[in-house]
């Protein structure tokens, strides 16, 4: 990579959460420096960079190694036999392209390593030759074969280590060790990254630990500067295991300690609505229900209710099993709001939802003294007076609910169904638009607990775990194929004895119009194989007057087949729809198949979902298998987070968390654990981090959550 001529100094006093403080700190501050500050990081490197999100010195610093080439274990060449698996590392003597007998380009590129001669061969892929230049150090991986006169590896794997002869040798960065191999991008090396992160290394020196003496012993933690050296350029297996060790401790904790943090301040600065009044609202509707809350029901509702007859406003997440009854538990809630003088507020992540939110909520309050209404991007102004009037009690509605127009009486509660799709400025736009009104966060996607002690460690938690009687359930069947006759044969039955049934279509990430595309085909499709039925279309492309309109028809039982995308996903509750068929369900993840299938089942009648799949990969058929297996959603969650890992379920950025890089949730459920009462410990006995030996602590979690606790160092 070429360099250009950074900007000497540090910068960190710029970055997030560095203020004047003691000298410790300065010494720490030194990682929140703009990676231009590097020697040879101009504002063209930086670009480059930044396409790996390495914008700071600390960036560039816990971007670690994908993996690790220890030349101890390198052979040379010359010792290399016909048919062994072997490394070797060699300079590239030779780059040569021809066309071969069936119009295939042959790439082949020898190296030499003063021992002997080696080609990588690929077909087609000329592209390699861009990296593999001529007098590039490059290590090839892979199985040796001897042919035309000479040792040769078929589509090796590679790594290119260093530039030409002589560059970066005085650095010794990439001989004679354990080289360190990095996820790179377009003009930004495995190499050039080791040259950089000497560097940065070098910028640190001396650097202040952030996490307190203490816990560092507690947990026999490695100095961090060393922990960082040894996890970029190790020594031996022993200390890097200790160092991968440590930047996992310091991601789990850190961000354990932002969520203690996070809570306490809450607690400490939010007022809060203490409802109290008699119960007459929620006991007449608990009556009017036609089934009894099961005790999963009941006790999420005691701790609902118990959290707002407090002076502090309630921040809890309300978790439930697809079709376990969450929408109830909402629903007493904003009674309780409502009997004690104040408005409640439902947001809902698309309109489709919010109509059949607003459709059952109507229904449930049917004969209460409650207005509800329903406030989308079209609403009519006499609505939007009533709401500011307080004569509307409940409102359900979409993001519309948050903006500028839209103006509350007394909001006294608000409730944010699948809270994961809203992002964390829209929640609490919401939650602005009263005074300090309690928040219910809902979620249908059951999340494994050592996720939810991450990703929602500053709220309170209730689990829905139960569904209500009389639920027969799903059967699960994968399919491929050679089944679609039976599968199909099974809809026309299902039909003629008067269910319904959807048709989910293949997800097509690229384009909104390809999926409306493919929905409209299989509409065709089934209007000629099922003459008579009523079989009709649903699509993010549609206007949303029409998606409406064709959900009501399918609630009402006009419909027979529905063909959709993945727009029901959520919220969609038809109790008479017994099938499911969804078309390339190995596109789809875990939590998003959980979802589509839990639209039926919500009857009496046992229901089917056959999912048509060809995975290719083992992740997908790990996948396919998982959801075969598991109808309890919670178990569903635990295997999705084993076979995908977090990043399946929810992303930390949109939960506003820092990232994690090395710590695996469903690896380090012990650590997380500990981590977690370690810094709820610290933060409780030191709600601020003011005293001296957390100064550190305090700036270091502040930088990681991007400035968030800046209020920390306020007054």
């Amino acid at each position: 990579m070429p360099e250009d001529r950074g900007q000497p100094g540090n910068k960190g006093a710029e970055a997030a959460g560095a203020r004047e403080t003691p000298p410790p700190v300065a010494a720490l501050a030194r990682i929140a420096a703009p990676v231009t500050s590097l020697t040879g990081v101009g504002p063209a490197v930086a670009r480059r960079l930044a396409a790996l999100d390495i914008n700071t010195v600390a960036d560039l610093l816990y971007h670690f190694p994908r993996r690790y080439l220890d030349r101890s274990t390198v052979m040379a060449i010359g010792s290399v036999k016909e048919g062994e698996e072997a490394t070797v590392i060699g300079r590239v003597a030779e780059v040569e392209s021809r066309r071969g007998r069936n119009r295939k380009n042959i790439l082949t590129i020898t190296i030499f390593d003063g021992t002997g001669y080696v080609s990588g061969v690929w077909f087609n892929q000329e592209y390699h030759k861009e990296r593999l230049a001529e007098g590039v150090e490059a290590a090839f991986s892979g199985k040796v074969t001897y042919q035309y006169n000479r040792l040769q590896i078929v589509n090796p794997s590679y790594d290119v280590l260093g530039g030409e002869e002589g560059d970066d040798r005085a650095e010794g960065i990439h001989t004679g060790r354990i080289i360190p191999l990095y996820p790179a991008t377009s003009g930004v090396t495995s190499a050039s990254l080791r040259r950089l992160v000497s560097r940065a290394l070098d910028s640190v020196r001396g650097m202040a630990d952030p996490v307190p003496r203490a816990t560092r012993e507690k947990f026999e933690l490695m100095p961090l500067e060393e922990a960082l050296r040894e996890a970029h350029f190790p020594t031996g297996p022993e200390p890097l295991a200790r160092a991968r060790y440590r930047a996992a401790f310091d991601e789990i904790f850190m961000m354990q300690v932002g969520l203690a943090l996070r809570r306490k301040h809450r607690e400490a600065e939010a007022r809060g609505i203490a409802h109290s009044a008699p119960p007459e609202l929620t006991a007449r509707f608990l009556e009017s229900l036609p089934f009894e809350l099961t005790s999963a029901q009941e006790r999420a509702w005691r701790e609902i209710s118990s959290d707002m007859e407090r002076g502090v406003q309630m921040n809890r997440l309300l978790q439930g099993e697809v079709g376990s009854g969450k929408t109830v538990v909402a629903v007493l809630a904003l009674l309780k709001a409502v009997e004690n003088g104040y408005q409640g507020a439902m947001m809902a992540p698309t309109e489709v939802l919010a109509h059949q939110h607003f459709r059952r909520v109507s229904e449930m309050l049917d004969g209460l003294p409650v207005r509800v209404e329903l406030v989308t991007a079209g609403t009519a102004r006499d609505i939007l007076a009533a709401v500011s009037t307080g004569e509307v009690h409940v409102i359900v509605g979409t993001h519309a609910l948050i903006q500028e127009g839209t103006e509350f009486h007394g909001l006294g509660l608000v409730v944010v169904d699948e809270q994961h799709r809203f992002g964390l400025d829209q929640r609490a736009a919401l939650a602005e638009k009263g005074a300090d009104p309690d928040i219910l966060h809902m979620s249908a996607t059951p999340i494994p607990r050592t996720l939810s002690m991450t990703l929602f460690g500053d709220l309170d938690m209730s689990v829905i775990d139960e569904l209500p009687a009389g639920r027969k359930g799903v059967v699960t069947v994968v399919a491929d194929r050679s089944q679609r006759k039976g599968a199909f044969a099974m809809v026309g039955r299902e039909v003629a004895r008067g269910r319904q049934v959807f048709v989910i279509c293949p997800l097509i990430e690229e384009s909104d119009k390809l999926e409306a595309r493919a929905a409209a085909d299989e509409a065709k499709r089934l209007e000629a194989e099922f003459p008579g039925r009523t079989v009709e279309l649903l699509h993010g492309q549609m206007k949303s007057a029409e998606k409406r309109g064709v959900m009501e028809r399918f609630e009402t039982g006009e419909i027979d087949i529905l063909i959709s995308t993945v727009v029901v996903e959520v919220g969609v509750d038809v109790p008479n729809a017994t099938v499911m068929i969804v078309e390339n369900a190995d596109r789809f993840g875990l939590a998003q198949l959980h979802q589509l299938r839990g639209r039926i089942g919500r009857g009496t009648e046992r229901a089917i979902c056959v999912l048509f799949a060809d995975p290719t990969t083992e992740e997908a058929k790990a996948r396919m298998e998982a959801i075969r297996q598991y109808d309890d959603g919670f178990e569903l969650a635990e295997a999705d987070l084993r076979i995908r890992g977090e990043g399946s379920l929810f992303g930390t950025r949109q939960s506003g968390l820092p990232d994690l890089k090395v710590a695996r949730l469903s690896r380090n459920v012990e650590l997380i654990r500990k981590a977690r009462a370690e810094a709820f410990a610290i933060v409780g006995d030191d709600p601020t981090l003011s005293k001296v030996e957390n100064l550190l602590l305090r700036w270091e979690a502040n930088r990681r959550f991007a400035g968030e606790l800046d209020w920390l160092f306020k007054g």
